[in-house]
Order: C-alpha cells, then sequence, then structure tokens
C-alpha cells in the first residue's frame, strides 16, 4: 500500500492540490496555476520567464515616443485632408489608419533595433495619441466635429494597431 501525502498550494496553505509547477516543483492550486504551452506554472517562474524577453533600454523609451509622436502628427494630418474628400473618406480612413500604424510601429521597430517591453509599448501607444493632439486641437478651435470625428476614429484604429503590432499579439494562427 502507498503512502500519498497530501499537497497545499504554496500561497493558499488551506487549499488541497495535485497540481505542481513544472518548473519549480512547489504545489500550486487551480487558481494560483498560469498554463504555459508547456504545463503549469507558478505565478513566479512565468514572471521570470517574463523579464527575459524584456530587452528595452532606457533611451529606447525616448526614441520610440519621438519616432512615433511625428509619424503619429503626420499620419493626423493626411487624416485631416482625407477629411475634406467627402464620403469615399470613410472608406480611406478605415484602410489608412491600420497602415499608418503598421508604418509607425515598425518605424518604432527600426529605432529601437527589435528591442521590447511592455511598457514600451504602451509608451509608444500613448506617442501616437500625443501626436495626433496638435492635429486634433486645430480642429476642436475651428469647430470642424466632421474632421474631429475622423481623428478619432484615425486614433481608435491606430492605436491598437500599434500595440499589437509591437507586442507581437496574435489574435489568429
Amino acid at each position: 500500500m502507498t503512502e500519498s501525502t497530501t499537497l497545499h498550494c504554496y500561497i493558499h496553505p488551506n487549499r488541497e492540490t495535485t497540481l505542481r509547477c513544472n518548473n519549480c516543483d512547489r504545489p500550486i492550486c487551480a487558481a494560483c496555476a498560469i498554463r504555459t504551452p508547456t504545463g503549469y506554472r507558478c505565478r513566479e517562474c512565468v514572471k521570470g520567464q517574463q523579464k527575459i524577453f524584456d530587452t528595452a533600454e532606457w533611451y529606447d523609451y525616448f526614441s520610440g515616443f519621438v519616432v512615433a509622436a511625428i509619424l503619429s502628427g503626420v499620419a493626423a494630418f493626411l487624416v485631416t485632408l482625407i477629411g475634406g474628400i467627402g464620403f469615399i473618406g470613410w472608406f480611406l480612413i478605415a484602410a489608412g489608419a491600420p497602415s499608418a500604424a503598421v508604418v509607425i510601429a515598425e518605424g518604432v521597430r527600426m529605432v529601437t533595433r527589435h528591442r521590447r517591453s511592455r511598457p514600451l509599448f504602451i509608451t509608444v501607444a500613448a506617442a501616437v495619441v500625443v501626436g495626433a493632439l496638435p492635429v486634433i486641437l486645430v480642429q476642436v478651435l475651428s469647430l470642424n466635429l466632421f474632421a474631429i470625428l475622423f481623428q478619432v476614429i484615425y486614433l481608435v484604429l491606430a492605436v491598437p494597431v500599434v500595440y499589437t503590432r509591437l507586442s507581437g499579439i496574435q489574435l489568429f494562427r
């Protein structure tokens, strides 16, 4: 007859479990387990693995912000020009905003030499908004509501595309 010892989660000592982290072998409950392609891991091991992929240097934040803001300002100005076209402008915005976002993301990637970090991605996404603000401010001061709407559509489409393009999130495989 074999004796089985009851395992308890190292974070929640009152919870019995049969799971173990496949990296550090600590017992973890289902609430603490994070499923990875290689099995279940504890939060500390997952965080430790993620730190390996954060390669951004301090100057990448500055250079990425500047490049994204400048390119976004140019794209926002082009959106203003497209807004004057009329009905076909809606289609041009729907196709042009994601395309501009890809150009912005690739420009940032080139400047940062493909270094990565979640705070860098968030900084670049914020720079896209900051770059469009001067154009939006001009539109607000001239009370051109139609052009403001085009700018909002540009930002709603461009910011997530820039973030997902830089972070490597894949919605479909």
